[in-house]
Protein backbone atom coordinates (compact mmCIF):
# COMPACT_ATOMS: atom_id res chain seq x y z
CA UNK A 1 0.00 0.00 0.00
CA UNK A 2 2.80 2.40 0.85
CA UNK A 3 4.53 1.69 -2.45
CA UNK A 4 1.33 2.41 -4.38
CA UNK A 5 0.82 5.67 -2.50
CA UNK A 6 4.47 6.63 -3.13
CA UNK A 7 4.20 5.86 -6.87
CA UNK A 8 0.96 7.81 -7.12
CA UNK A 9 2.63 10.88 -5.54
CA UNK A 10 5.66 10.61 -7.83
CA UNK A 11 3.44 10.39 -10.93
CA UNK A 12 1.39 13.33 -9.72
CA UNK A 13 4.55 15.48 -9.20
CA UNK A 14 5.89 14.53 -12.64
CA UNK A 15 2.59 15.39 -14.26
CA UNK A 16 2.50 18.84 -12.63
CA UNK A 17 6.15 19.65 -13.37
CA UNK A 18 5.93 18.68 -17.03
CA UNK A 19 3.13 21.18 -17.62
CA UNK A 20 5.15 24.06 -16.10
CA UNK A 21 8.09 23.64 -18.49
CA UNK A 22 5.87 24.12 -21.49
CA UNK A 23 4.31 27.31 -20.16
CA UNK A 24 7.65 28.85 -19.20
CA UNK A 25 9.12 28.20 -22.67
CA UNK A 26 6.13 29.94 -24.26
CA UNK A 27 6.62 32.91 -21.95
CA UNK A 28 10.31 33.11 -22.89
CA UNK A 29 9.57 33.19 -26.62
CA UNK A 30 6.97 35.92 -26.12
CA UNK A 31 9.49 37.98 -24.13
CA UNK A 32 12.14 37.56 -26.84
CA UNK A 33 9.84 38.77 -29.60
CA UNK A 34 8.62 41.78 -27.64
CA UNK A 35 12.11 42.87 -26.56
CA UNK A 36 13.44 43.27 -30.09
CA UNK A 37 12.50 46.61 -31.64
CA UNK A 38 11.02 46.46 -35.11
CA UNK A 39 12.40 48.58 -37.95
CA UNK A 40 9.79 51.29 -38.35
CA UNK A 41 9.83 54.87 -39.56
CA UNK A 42 9.32 56.03 -35.99
CA UNK A 43 12.36 54.07 -34.80
CA UNK A 44 14.45 55.54 -37.62
CA UNK A 45 13.25 59.07 -36.83
CA UNK A 46 14.44 58.54 -33.27
CA UNK A 47 18.09 58.24 -34.35
CA UNK A 48 20.34 60.98 -33.02
CA UNK A 49 22.80 62.11 -35.67
CA UNK A 50 23.56 65.26 -37.65
CA UNK A 51 21.79 65.06 -40.99
CA UNK A 52 23.64 67.25 -43.49
CA UNK A 53 21.92 68.28 -46.70
CA UNK A 54 23.58 69.62 -49.81
CA UNK A 55 24.02 73.34 -50.29
CA UNK A 56 22.72 74.92 -53.50
CA UNK A 57 26.26 74.69 -54.96
CA UNK A 58 26.38 71.04 -53.92
CA UNK A 59 23.08 70.33 -55.62
CA UNK A 60 24.40 71.85 -58.84
CA UNK A 61 27.59 69.80 -58.57
CA UNK A 62 25.72 66.49 -58.22
CA UNK A 63 22.88 67.32 -60.62
CA UNK A 64 24.41 65.14 -63.36
CA UNK A 65 25.50 62.36 -60.99
CA UNK A 66 22.63 59.93 -61.63
CA UNK A 67 23.64 57.29 -59.11
CA UNK A 68 23.92 59.89 -56.36
CA UNK A 69 20.38 61.05 -57.15
CA UNK A 70 19.16 57.46 -57.05
CA UNK A 71 20.93 56.83 -53.74
CA UNK A 72 19.41 60.01 -52.28
CA UNK A 73 15.95 58.76 -53.26
CA UNK A 74 16.63 55.35 -51.70
CA UNK A 75 17.91 57.00 -48.51
CA UNK A 76 14.64 58.95 -48.29
CA UNK A 77 12.77 55.66 -48.66
CA UNK A 78 15.02 54.15 -45.99
CA UNK A 79 14.02 56.96 -43.60
CA UNK A 80 10.42 55.82 -44.13
CA UNK A 81 11.44 52.21 -43.29
CA UNK A 82 11.19 50.98 -46.89
CA UNK A 83 14.04 48.46 -47.02
CA UNK A 84 13.29 46.95 -50.43
CA UNK A 85 16.36 48.40 -52.17
CA UNK A 86 18.74 47.43 -49.37
CA UNK A 87 17.59 43.85 -48.74
CA UNK A 88 17.60 42.81 -52.38
CA UNK A 89 20.17 40.86 -54.33
CA UNK A 90 23.77 41.56 -53.29
CA UNK A 91 25.01 41.48 -56.90
CA UNK A 92 22.65 44.29 -57.87
CA UNK A 93 23.80 46.33 -54.89
CA UNK A 94 27.49 45.84 -55.71
CA UNK A 95 26.81 46.78 -59.34
CA UNK A 96 25.04 49.93 -58.16
CA UNK A 97 27.97 50.81 -55.87
CA UNK A 98 30.52 50.29 -58.66
CA UNK A 99 28.55 52.56 -60.99
CA UNK A 100 28.15 55.08 -58.15
CA UNK A 101 31.92 55.29 -57.74
CA UNK A 102 32.63 55.37 -61.50
CA UNK A 103 30.17 58.18 -62.17
CA UNK A 104 31.62 60.47 -59.50
CA UNK A 105 32.15 63.89 -61.12
CA UNK A 106 35.80 64.82 -61.62
CA UNK A 107 35.26 67.99 -59.55
CA UNK A 108 34.40 65.79 -56.56
CA UNK A 109 37.16 63.19 -56.90
CA UNK A 110 39.11 64.19 -53.82
CA UNK A 111 40.47 61.93 -51.10
CA UNK A 112 37.85 62.87 -48.45
CA UNK A 113 34.95 62.28 -50.86
CA UNK A 114 36.44 59.04 -52.20
CA UNK A 115 36.85 57.78 -48.64
CA UNK A 116 33.23 58.67 -47.85
CA UNK A 117 32.06 56.70 -50.87
CA UNK A 118 34.10 53.74 -49.62
CA UNK A 119 32.39 54.07 -46.23
CA UNK A 120 28.99 54.18 -47.93
CA UNK A 121 29.92 51.03 -49.84
CA UNK A 122 30.85 49.25 -46.61
CA UNK A 123 27.74 50.32 -44.73
CA UNK A 124 25.42 49.44 -47.62
CA UNK A 125 26.89 45.95 -47.92
CA UNK A 126 26.73 45.45 -44.15
CA UNK A 127 23.09 46.58 -44.06
CA UNK A 128 22.31 44.19 -46.92
CA UNK A 129 23.91 41.27 -45.07
CA UNK A 130 22.14 42.11 -41.79
CA UNK A 131 18.75 42.39 -43.49
CA UNK A 132 19.10 39.16 -45.44
CA UNK A 133 20.17 36.97 -42.53
CA UNK A 134 17.35 35.77 -40.28
CA UNK A 135 19.40 35.20 -37.14
CA UNK A 136 20.41 38.88 -36.79
CA UNK A 137 18.37 40.67 -34.13
CA UNK A 138 16.51 43.84 -34.99
CA UNK A 139 18.69 46.04 -32.78
CA UNK A 140 21.72 45.28 -34.99
CA UNK A 141 19.62 45.89 -38.09
CA UNK A 142 18.58 49.28 -36.73
CA UNK A 143 22.22 50.08 -35.99
CA UNK A 144 23.11 49.23 -39.59
CA UNK A 145 20.36 51.52 -40.88
CA UNK A 146 21.74 54.34 -38.74
CA UNK A 147 25.26 53.73 -40.07
CA UNK A 148 24.02 54.10 -43.66
CA UNK A 149 22.22 57.35 -42.83
CA UNK A 150 25.29 58.75 -41.06
CA UNK A 151 27.58 57.74 -43.93
CA UNK A 152 25.35 59.44 -46.51
CA UNK A 153 25.11 62.54 -44.34
CA UNK A 154 28.89 62.67 -44.01
CA UNK A 155 29.25 62.40 -47.80
CA UNK A 156 26.99 65.43 -48.15
CA UNK A 157 29.08 67.27 -45.57
CA UNK A 158 32.32 66.51 -47.45
CA UNK A 159 30.82 67.67 -50.76
CA UNK A 160 29.69 70.94 -49.15
CA UNK A 161 33.06 71.39 -47.48
CA UNK A 162 35.00 70.81 -50.73
CA UNK A 163 32.88 73.26 -52.71
CA UNK A 164 33.13 75.90 -49.98
CA UNK A 165 36.91 75.49 -49.85
CA UNK A 166 37.08 75.90 -53.64
CA UNK A 167 35.02 79.08 -53.39
CA UNK A 168 37.29 80.61 -50.75
CA UNK A 169 40.41 79.74 -52.76
CA UNK A 170 39.05 81.81 -55.66
CA UNK A 171 38.73 84.89 -53.46
CA UNK A 172 41.97 86.84 -53.48
CA UNK A 173 43.16 89.08 -50.72
CA UNK A 174 43.18 92.84 -51.35
CA UNK A 175 46.42 93.33 -49.42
Amino acid sequence: MRIGFFLLNVCFLLFINCGDDKLSSEDNTEENTTQQPVITAKAIEGFKYTDYVLSPRGEKAVADWEKYQELAIQINYLKKADLSFFNGDKELLTKFIDEFKKQTPSLLKTNPIISRTAIIETTLLRLNENLILDNIDNQLKLQSVKEVLVAFSNLNYQINKKLERDLYEKIKSEF
